[in-house]
């Protein structure tokens, strides 16, 4: 019972726990070697079968006639802007000079002048700029609402404020990568369009869905919401697969160590100040909970797709380390919550 209790209070680290270990296992053992290789495209394949899952369970409960902008909707998305500015000033003006005054020290041996420095980034630097930015960038993750209901959140806030990040986000996208990447093939209505498609998919459709459920199979819809957990249960086995994937990509990251710890510190750091300031921006609302989750959790999921695929693709480690540390915080936010 005590391994029960233990499962049911950490089940998110203990998920995360077994795809790192998984993955390990069938990778470096090489008589698993060529069955994981098989499995690959399978779990790649039912992921998305599982967010679907997962979104639609949780609509289920939603009440559609509570979906509508709050407050801390604005604030939130304000301070997320903020963050991407500050980061991607960093990025467009990597070269600032530094101009010393120059002095002579009136000596009888010498004359001394400072000369002139110039402090410019490596491309390992920019990598590190590119991955914080995706952890930033990236809209808020579609299970925040999961655990913003796990939490005793409003799930119809939470719901609205997804819906608004990703748009959010496919705004910003087709501004900003052109201007990071000088040779990323994107447009602005391209991208706008493929990220819309992407929500379409993942948001829209389990919400059709589970309005159809709700107000047509009412039979059906009393099942699916009888089950205690289910979608966050679900989304537990989706993060087996996510975790898994994520350790493939930093093992295979060709980058050295120092470059990858310190994407992972800087990434732990982000995290921590997004649920921090998100909370801090709730409290004012007497909604901490859902503002902490929409500016701290993220898509990373989504993130690691954007970076692989129109920036540096080392840059996808920032989201893949950061769906470490949301998920360790979100597990330190449900136990407390339970303990309470």
């Amino acid at each position: 019972m005590n391994i029960v209790r233990f499962i049911k209070d950490w089940t998110l680290p203990v998920s995360m726990g077994i795809g790192a270990a998984a993955y390990l296992l069938f990778a470096f053992t090489p008589q698993l070697d060529a069955a994981g290789t098989q499995m690959a495209p399978f779990f790649a394949a039912i992921l998305p079968l599982f967010m679907f899952l997962v979104l639609f369970v949780t609509f289920c409960k939603v009440d559609f006639r509570k979906l509508h902008p709050v407050a801390w909707h604005a604030w939130v998305a304000l301070f997320q802007l903020l963050f991407i500015g500050v980061l991607m000033a960093f990025l467009l003006f990597p070269q600032s000079t530094i101009h010393y005054p120059q002095s002579t020290i009136h000596h009888p041996l010498s004359t001394i002048h400072h000369p002139l420095s110039t402090i410019h980034y490596s491309p390992s630097t920019k990598i590190l700029l590119e991955a914080l930015l995706m952890c930033v960038i990236s809209p808020c993750a579609t299970a925040a609402a999961v655990v913003t209901q796990k939490l005793g959140g409003s799930l119809e806030q939470m719901t609205t404020y997804t819906f608004l990040s990703n748009f959010l986000t496919a705004l910003l996208v087709p501004i900003c990568f052109p201007l990071i990447e000088k040779s990323a093939d994107i447009t602005f209505l391209t991208a706008f369009l493929k990220i819309l498609h992407e929500v379409f998919l993942v948001l829209v459709m389990p919400m059709l869905l589970a309005y159809i459920v709700k107000h047509y199979l009412q039979r059906l819809h009393r099942k699916i919401i009888a089950i205690r957990d289910l979608s966050y249960y679900l989304w537990a086995c989706s993060l087996m697969i996510v975790t898994g994937t994520t350790v493939r990509n930093i093992v295979h990251a060709e980058a050295s160590v120092w470059l990858l710890t310190a994407i992972a510190l800087l990434g732990l750091i982000i995290c921590i100040v997004q649920f921090a300031v998100g909370r801090f921006i709730g409290h004012y609302f007497d909604h901490t909970q859902e503002a902490g989750q929409a500016l701290g959790q993220k898509n990373t999921a989504f993130a690691i797709w954007l970076s692989s695929v129109y920036l540096n693709p080392l840059s996808s480690v920032g989201p893949g380390c950061y769906i470490l540390w949301q998920n360790i915080v979100n597990s330190i936010e449900i136990w407390k919550h339970d303990k309470q």
